[in-house]
């Protein structure tokens, strides 16, 4: 029998950025991933094809599975030769029980992995503008499971050493001890002023902090309504917090947007969000692809046979750029057959797409859209030129009508198609029905339509409804104009057709 291997894999505090690179290594070659709930579910997505997903997370008043079941689960799928990551919220040493998973899985012979993860209790302070130690005020930290188990093996807590010896305290799973931590606190010593703050859910979208003294955090958090998963710091370096609360002051800390465009394009724009401090996940309701009607295909490949008779080469987009050079590549056609050619590019973005190609654009618009174009254009054409449009399947009749008013001979081609997509789809509907989704980006009129489409397929039969509450970004006024269409208030615009101005937007 051959065995295979488990991962016993920390994902960190909740930030899915935080995971360490051999983490991540251990998530993408994984057969089956056995994960709970304090796990970032957008690390999943890094999972390989066909991967299985086992979850087995631990709610405050439900375990899906008992941790000795866990354990044999883990010892059960290594045995039919499985490679198994045991995605662990924080890190698994760290009150994670990793060193009762990991000697059933040594008693039986099972080779594994230990893999650190960033702990909650060191992050998520940080995370709340709380280090958990500073010169000026303590040089020793503690960190104390808040969560007592009646069939341990250990003593008691010491709180006499808590309460007189240790400057910082960290209680992790104590929000329902907290009246008891508390008073034994106090009851061995510890100022009832001493400074106190509870983080929720650290490091994730919906972080939120309280913070109080020994005396008055325990009604604070009644008050508040205050739930779990939360940790406890307890010390004097609670009073930095004000001062160094770093991430809650970044425009989009709290956030969650939605970003709507193809998956291949989405990166910059999920960057950029990240930067501003809100959590962006993906569902790029558009998958491009080369032209899929044969008739298209045959115009395209008609105009590279003749790329050498073009006045004017048009690329509207990065993507235009993209596709049209995977054609010439499998065509075998010779880039020097466009030398008789000017080129002009729809956006800088465009133009360094052309750049990284060895082609510099002669033209770019300071608009970036069809508009922009003619305007840019009509002066340095003369009737008679030859024009090629290179544009996606759905792209506006505007620039070629313009062109050919003006006595162009206009070839106009579709280089890439935008096709519906739904990966994810279920996930965001929960999303959207939960209130869970804050803002969404559009970044064409395309993710427009394409966003209902999707929605609908996926079972929702009102999504201007769904949508409700939600606000809107918009690239273009293009853009802006097939959002208000569908009835869709427009809340940011940018001032600029790039993702970068989206961004700015947003801020």
């Amino acid at each position: 029998m051959v065995k295979g291997k488990v991962y016993l894999v920390g994902a960190g505090p909740g930030d899915p950025k935080l995971i360490t690179i051999r983490g991540m290594e251990a998530i993408q070659k994984a057969d089956v991933i056995v994960y709970d709930r304090l796990a970032s579910p957008r690390l999943l997505k890094h999972r390989k094809p066909g991967a299985e997903l086992i979850f087995v997370g631990k709610l405050p008043d439900k375990h899906m599975l008992r941790q000795e079941e866990i354990n044999q689960l883990l010892v059960d799928l290594a045995l039919q030769g499985k490679v198994v990551t045991r995605l662990k919220g924080g890190d698994p040493s760290v009150f994670g029980r990793v060193g009762e998973e990991a000697e059933l899985l040594a008693d039986h012979g099972v080779t594994f992995e230990i893999i650190p993860g960033i702990t909650s209790s060191i992050a998520v302070p940080a995370y709340a503008g709380i280090p958990v130690t500073h010169r000026d005020f303590t040089s020793s930290v503690a960190i104390v499971t808040g969560h007592e188990y009646p069939n341990k093996t250990y003593t008691a807590l010491n709180w006499e050493h808590l309460a007189k010896a240790v400057g910082t305290t960290v209680f992790l799973m104590g929000v329902a001890n907290l009246d008891h931590i508390c008073h034994e606190l106090m009851h061995w010593g510890k100022s009832p002023d001493t400074p106190v703050a509870l983080v929720r859910w650290g490091t994730w979208t919906e972080q939120a902090t309280i913070t109080g003294t020994l005396a008055d955090i325990a009604e604070k958090v009644r008050v508040a309504n205050f739930q779990s998963p939360a940790v406890i710091i307890v010390g004097e370096v609670v009073k930095l917090r004000e001062k160094l609360a770093w991430i809650e002051k970044k425009p989009l800390f709290g956030r969650r947007v939605l970003v709507t465009r193809a998956r291949s394009q989405a990166s910059e724009l999920v960057n950029l969000i990240d930067e501003l401090g809100g959590e962006a996940v993906e569902f790029p309701v558009i998958r491009l692809q080369p032209p899929s009607d044969s008739a298209a295909q045959q115009a395209l490949d008609a105009a590279l046979d003749k790329l050498h008779t073009f006045d004017w080469i048009v690329l509207t987009s990065v993507n235009g750029v993209e596709f049209f050079w995977r054609r010439l590549r499998e065509r075998g056609i010779d880039v020097r057959r466009m030398a008789n050619a000017r080129l002009a590019a729809v956006g800088p973005k465009t133009a360094e797409a052309l750049a990284e190609r060895g082609l510099i654009a002669d033209l770019v618009p300071a608009k970036f859209e069809a508009e922009g174009v003619y305007e840019a254009i009509r002066s340095e054409l003369m009737p008679g030129q030859s024009v090629l449009l290179a544009t996606a399947d759905r792209a506006r009749d505007y620039l070629p009508a313009k062109l050919r008013e003006l006595g162009m001979a206009v070839t106009e081609v579709d280089v890439y198609e935008n096709v519906l997509a739904l990966e994810d789809g279920e996930e965001i509907v929960a999303l959207l029905q939960n209130q869970g989704i804050h803002i969404i980006t559009f970044t064409s009129s395309s993710t427009v339509t394409n966003l209902f489409a999707a929605l609908r397929q996926l079972g929702v039969e009102d999504p201007l409804h769904l949508l409700q509450g939600v606000e809107i970004a918009c690239i273009g006024p293009k853009t802006a104009d097939t959002a208000r269409q569908l009835g869709l208030p427009v809340t940011y615009l940018a001032k600029e057709a790039t993702v970068a101005s989206l961004a700015d937007s947003l801020s």
